[in-house]
């Protein structure tokens, strides 16, 4: 739907109905770059969660959530519009050709750097659905959040991570009065925010951390000396950075419930993508942030709203962020503008009319993105995370097909969740079927294939 006529359609239904409905506060929380098994209600044991693990069983756990992409700037831009990345040309952080040139065998798609203020967003949605709305942290989607329909920014612009977590902060226009630590200080703010805004109101708290400079809190590295190393966790400073994040989600719960509207406050709590390998390990999935495994678009989902949906439950269904967009809007108005979108509507999985959700879930790079230092063996190759692709899950199957090389990489998540063993070969019906409802998606969707042969490529013996 024209993002326009939305807008002149929502006004004149507004004049009809609405005002009389008691609307949800909304509260998005989306960590950056936070594992899927960073948290304790997600299997770890060396970080410690306290608050959020409280949080997760008063509401629905997802543990095979998806980001739409798997690094930052395109995860967020599909998870506000709720479209696939081929929709709003945002594939990476910055330019396209990431890496050396020379490495690149193809001419990768132009990448889009700022998300166009003509695509629909959550938060101008809930603007004219009547909502007060407030930025607080990391946008990375253009310079001011205030152009995409929020009321308050709390420190965020198009940077992707502040250059200290102590001030000076560097990237994040914030000052701070007492020294006070980056992921504290934007928490005051907001906790402000909400004790003096009225309702209905959505708050998408996205803070900076845990993304990089891993700079811990001092005074709670104690705690970490002589914990037992498990699934690879082993690092301090990032244990401390997730320690003081959890501490302060308990302090906007705590907020929300002294200020009396928790009870009617939707809180969705998520990650934009999988961990950094180097920092934090993921096993056994493969890969991490920046690759199209498991172990980068992989991530922690949950749902929290009391009186409507269930405490303490669990689900196996895939879902993904494209699917918040969606679920907002049918919690609102029942979608009654049909606005389109490329996620489906989890209302009925939240609560239990529903449980299963049959539908392929799609991801599209056309384009590189350089290693990481550390990074190990979860990519495909040592000199990029990811090379030019796209990716299918249906079932419990997922099929990779990357273009430089035509290659297909099949695997059955559950016998074989960490991706090792592919079984392109010995299913060829699979692979095939699978190959052919990638290939029409992206025809569906004009998704962008780089073809031209980049005249600086020197072929290596890397794979």
């Amino acid at each position: 739907m024209n993002k326009l006529y939305f807008l002149l359609l929502l006004g004149l239904s507004q004049l009809c109905n609405a005002q009389n409905t008691i609307k949800p506060n909304i509260v998005l929380i989306n960590i950056d770059d936070l594992g899927w098994r960073d948290l304790e209600f997600m299997g770890t044991t060396f970080y410690k969660t306290p608050n959020i693990d409280r949080l997760a069983k008063k509401g629905m756990q997802f543990s095979n959530a998806y980001a739409a992409a798997s690094n930052c700037a395109p995860s967020r831009a599909s998870l506000f519009t709720g479209q696939w990345a081929s929709r709003h040309g945002i594939y990476t952080v910055g330019t396209s050709e990431r890496g050396k040139s020379e490495n690149r065998k193809l001419v990768p798609t132009v990448n889009n750097e700022t998300l166009g203020l003509e695509h629909l967003t959550i938060s101008q949605y809930l603007k004219n659905e009547g909502y007060n709305n407030c930025h607080a942290g990391k946008w990375h989607l253009g310079e001011k959040p205030l152009d995409y329909g929020f009321d308050m920014n709390i420190g965020g612009s198009h940077a992707g991570n502040p250059g200290s977590y102590y001030p000076p902060y560097k990237n994040v226009d914030l000052k701070a009065e007492n020294g006070e630590y980056l992921t504290d200080l934007i928490m005051e703010k907001t906790i402000l925010y909400i004790d003096t805004v009225q309702s209905p109101f959505f708050l998408n708290y996205a803070p900076y951390a845990v993304h990089t400079p891993i700079q811990g809190v001092k005074e709670l590295e104690y705690k970490y000396q002589n914990i037992e190393i498990t699934n690879g966790q082993k690092n301090i400073q990032y244990a401390t950075m997730i320690e003081n994040l959890d501490r302060n989600i308990g302090l906007l719960i705590e907020s929300l419930e002294k200020k009396g509207v928790l009870e009617n406050t939707l809180i969705i709590l998520t990650s934009d993508n999988g961990g950094l390998i180097g920092v934090t390990s993921q096993e056994p999935l493969r890969g991490g942030k920046g690759t199209y495994y498991e172990g980068g678009i992989r991530v922690p989902l949950l749902f929290v709203w009391q009186g409507q949906i269930n405490e303490e439950i669990k689900s196996d269904i895939p879902v993904s962020h494209l699917d918040i967009f969606p679920t907002i809007v049918n919690i609102i108005s029942n979608n009654s503008y049909k606005i389109a979108f490329d996620g489906e509507n989890l209302l009925p999985i939240l609560n239990g009319t529903n449980v299963s959700l049959d539908r392929p879930l799609f991801w599209h790079f056309p384009i590189y993105l350089e290693a990481d230092k550390n990074q190990g063996d979860g990519p495909r190759d040592s000199l990029f995370r990811t090379r030019p692709g796209s990716v299918v899950r249906i079932g419990d199957w997922k099929l990779h097909h990357y273009f430089e090389d035509d290659g297909i990489e099949l695997y059955n998540l559950k016998e074989d969740i960490g991706e090792r063993n592919n079984l392109s070969e010995k299913n060829p019906n699979q692979t095939k079927w699978m190959l052919q409802i990638l290939e029409e998606w992206r025809k569906k969707v004009n998704a962008p294939i780089p073809s031209i042969l980049n005249p600086e490529f020197k072929p290596v013996n890397d794979k």
